[in-house]
């Protein structure tokens, strides 16, 4: 069967539940699969767990599914962007884990390389190590972080082929990657889609065997957070 599907609902139709575990690629507003987000947000699933770098900001990104309150807990590095993060984590509605942005990487390329914890120094003496193992080796203290396995991990890429190759562009890369591998079931919308052998192996980043479904992305504008731009400098005459 084709792993090419004709739209994200399509491509999300029979693996999303209430309570699930989503794994999703993007940082910051960066290589986010917008496409596959609006599809679980039209779905109407509840109580999801979002494991992200970060949960976008108010009305774009992953921003869209707390405005739908179906997002009980969040394990994110950052999250200041978001206003309605915030009222919802005071107000006592919304589970917050907060992990370091390297860590979370660990754990979630440990999870998909079958690695089920491994031990860091960071977070060691901070709020961070509550409740977790801590071993000591060669005189250092290190703090016992589990991997991360998603239900469902969603993924943005500039560049793929039908057999789900996945190729992505500049910083837009980020997280996709780690993402990619952490799901039980990988999704994948790119903005490209090509027959197989029309990407160069050498440039494959994610390899098909990790991504089940793959739809093409629409068309659409790249939200920046926030703009900063600086005048280009004038051209002296030669």
């Amino acid at each position: 069967m084709s792993k090419v599907l004709g739209s994200a609902a399509a491509a999300l139709d029979d693996v999303l539940r209430d309570g699930m575990v989503l794994a999703v690629g993007g940082f910051g507003l960066s290589g986010i699969p917008a496409d596959l987000i609006d599809a679980v947000r039209a779905s109407g699933v509840t109580g999801l767990t979002i494991v992200s770098n970060n949960m976008g900001v108010d009305g774009i990104g992953l921003g869209r599914l707390l405005e739908t309150g179906q997002v009980r807990k969040v394990i994110a590095s950052y999250v200041g962007e978001n206003k309605l993060f915030a009222e919802q984590l005071l107000a006592g509605q919304l589970e917050v884990e907060f992990s370091p942005q390297g860590t979370l990487a660990e754990r979630l390329r440990a999870g998909g390389a079958g690695i089920p914890a491994f031990y860091t120094k960071t977070g060691v003496g901070t709020l961070i190590a509550e409740g977790k193992p801590l071993a000591e080796f060669d005189g250092v203290t290190y703090l016992q972080e589990r991997a991360i396995v998603a239900d469902v991990a969603l993924v943005h890429a500039h560049l793929a082929d039908t057999e789900g190759n996945l190729v992505y562009r500049y910083t837009a890369r980020n997280f996709n990657p780690i993402v990619a591998t952490a799901g039980r079931i990988t999704v994948a919308e790119a903005e490209h889609i090509v027959e197989p052998g029309d990407i160069d192996p050498n440039h494959v980043v994610t390899p098909g065997v990790y991504v089940q479904r793959l739809v093409k992305a629409i068309a659409r504008t790249k939200d920046i957070e926030q703009r900063t731009v600086r005048p280009r400098p004038v051209a002296l005459p030669a």
